[in-house]
């Protein structure tokens, strides 16, 4: 029985399959997305996710342990400088799997998986969506309050219109 066994072996042994997730991770990083098997990208995402959170805060001691677990010091500068600016307020989930169906040869799952805030197609529309929320009534008054002066200011030039008429006449 495997009770308490979280991780996916994937059938590769211990070293294989940690090189293999350090190279996907790189690979993800560079590009932002990868296309990849369903159970390899539930793996990545496991292997990657702690790795952004550490990338958060930057100091020598995350970069020497996320360098640890990626071993390519290029891909270690990117997620520290790109991806940590653009992650910086979000509290998890930074990655997304979407499945993309079968493979041709084998007719295996196949999925994309992908940095969340690097697809511009999603955030664009969620973003424009959230511009209001229930603080915001405060600004709103204030809105309100210049253009309930703009009223009286409007009835003044008709009254010296009047004025105006009433001196032609």
């Amino acid at each position: 029985m495997r009770h308490g066994k979280k991780v996916n072996h994937l059938s590769r042994q211990t070293g294989h399959r940690k090189a293999m997730l350090a190279n996907m991770a790189c690979s993800l990083i560079e590009h932002k997305r990868i296309n990849t098997t369903v159970a390899k990208a539930k793996a990545l995402k496991q292997f990657v996710e702690p790795l952004v959170t550490k990338s958060k805060e930057d100091t020598t001691h995350n970069r020497r342990i996320v360098f640890a677990y990626l071993r390519n010091k290029y891909a270690v500068t990117e997620l520290f400088r790109e991806v940590a600016a653009k992650v910086g307020d979000r509290p998890g989930g930074y990655t997304r799997i979407i499945k993309l169906g079968n493979r041709l040869g084998d007719n295996a799952d196949m999925a994309m998986i992908e940095l969340v805030d690097f697809n511009e197609l999603y955030n664009a529309t969620k973003k424009e969506a959230k511009k209001t929320t229930r603080r915001s009534r405060s600004s709103k008054k204030a809105e309100t309050a210049p253009v309930a002066e703009a009223a009286p200011a409007k009835e003044t030039p008709a009254a010296e219109t009047e004025e105006n008429k009433e001196a032609t006449e």
